[in-house]
């Protein structure tokens, strides 16, 4: 194969990803929107849950000797 085809190759390829790479971006912020809007014109389905303290998370640490 010549040089040329490969830099065409190369060429094509880098457009090919870059454009889908920008079609999921396009994709995945469309349902992100969607998400959140639902979120915010319903907001009694997601109440925020209690927030906890890091030591009620955490276990009782006994160091081992």
């Amino acid at each position: 194969a010549g040089v040329h085809r490969q830099v065409l190759f190369t060429t094509v390829g880098w457009f090919v990803g870059y454009y889908l790479v920008k079609r999921a971006d396009y994709i995945h912020a469309k349902l992100d929107r969607e998400l959140f809007e639902y979120v915010r014109h319903h907001p009694e389905d997601f109440k925020r849950a209690e927030r906890k303290r890091i030591g009620e998370l955490m276990e009782d640490f006994y160091p081992v000797r």
